[in-house]
């Protein structure tokens, strides 16, 4: 057994503790951004109506000045019939552009489908994301410390499993940002890293410690490390389908008429289209999937022939890290060879990231098994 560093061990969940507090906040300002946004929004509406309102006057203008010239060379009679026409006409195109342009104006501004930067002003986005990065480089010194002082991988029980995996999240989400303007995503996914930093604290406080003997192998990073990277790039995934099933709602609404969409959602005129989120969820699900097979399946059966004698048993987790799998393969089944895009395969993508709650939660606390190792005292 390794000598617990119990000096570290404190400065380990101090600096958790600080990580937290501003993930806290940090999801606090991007909510505020979201308020904000649907401000900005309502004014860039109202300017460009504005301003289509202005071309519609210099297009009646222009159009009476035509008008008036054609009367001067061919007639009373006939220019004033052509000056209506040409008012008429000057109106219609203007009542097109105030109704259907403004809108349309404001989501080609404000977003990008490929999710590149569009050049927005979005400040209190922006210092969400100084926030965040000031917590994972807290939350980064905690996990490696607790680490350091246990002597051992540091996700050996399920509060150092959900705090590794909500570190994975809020990395993934900052590396993600470098390229592409995530920043939408950022009260979804920093809310699921605060959720799981509370459940951590609150459900699964575990002290610094030695492990059981099964987990004292080189095995327990490479499998753990793989599965909660997975787990990491499902739970971003599970927010962006659930902002893919409200924007598809909102873009509905815009089909049938409704320019605003959903009323007091407006920022999702600041979210891609429903498509793009979905298109974008599969690509970072096929490669959460691969992960997983190679996490709790391959590496996960090496394991357990090293430590049990056997590729495979019927062990309650065993079985439910291969029922997510078979969710997840389904999933990427269904939407590259079916046609299953859209809410459908949202709905597959939710379901899996269920199941991943489920065997985390329920079944590391309430089944026993070879595998029950949540860390909670007996």
């Amino acid at each position: 057994m390794n000598p617990v560093n119990e000096e570290l061990a404190q400065y380990s969940d101090l600096f958790m503790l600080i990580a937290a507090l501003i993930y806290t906040a940090a999801f606090i300002v991007f909510a505020v951004d979201m308020v904000r946004s649907s401000a900005t929004i309502r004014r860039l509406e109202a300017e460009l109506a504005e301003e289509a309102q202005e071309e519609l006057a210099r297009a009646r203008k222009g159009a009476l000045v035509s008008a008036s010239g054609v009367r001067d060379e061919a007639g009373g009679e006939t220019g004033g019939e052509t000056g209506g026409e040409a008012e008429g006409d000057g109106a219609s195109e203007g009542d097109g552009a105030s109704e259907g342009t403004a809108p349309a104006a404001a989501a080609e501004d404000l977003v990008d489908d490929d999710m590149a930067y569009v050049g927005t002003r979005r400040p209190f986005a922006n210092v969400a994301v100084a926030l965040t990065i000031l917590a994972a480089a807290s939350h980064a010194f905690a996990v490696i410390a607790r680490g350091v002082a246990a002597g051992r991988a540091p996700w050996a029980n399920m509060y150092e499993f959900l705090t590794t995996g909500a570190l994975i999240v809020s990395v993934v989400f900052l590396l993600a940002l470098v390229r592409r303007d995530l920043r939408f995503l950022g009260t979804f996914a920093i809310g699921l890293v605060v959720v799981m930093m509370t459940a951590a604290t609150i459900g699964f406080p575990t002290p610094v410690g030695n492990v059981q003997p099964a987990l004292q192998s080189p095995w327990l990073a490479v499998h753990v490390t793989l599965a909660v990277t997975a787990m990491g790039l499902f739970t971003l995934t599970f927010a962006m389908n659930i902002l893919q099933l409200v924007q598809h709602r909102r873009e509905l609404k815009v089909a049938a008429g409704d320019l605003r969409g959903t009323g007091g959602w407006q920022f999702m005129r600041m979210v891609p289209s429903s498509t793009s989120l979905e298109n974008w969820a599969y690509r970072m699900n096929a490669v959460g999937f691969v992960l997983w097979t190679l996490g709790p399946l391959i590496t996960g059966a090496i394991w357990a022939e090293e430590a049990w004698g056997r590729y495979w048993g019927w062990d309650v987790k065993e079985v439910w890290s291969f029922v997510i799998w078979v969710v997840y393969a389904g999933y990427l089944h269904a939407r590259a060879t079916r046609g299953w895009s859209g809410n459908r395969a949202a709905w597959l993508s939710i379901i899996g990231f269920a199941c991943i709650i489920f065997n985390y939660s329920v079944v590391n606390v309430y089944f026993p098994g070879l595998h029950s190792y949540a860390g909670l005292p007996e």
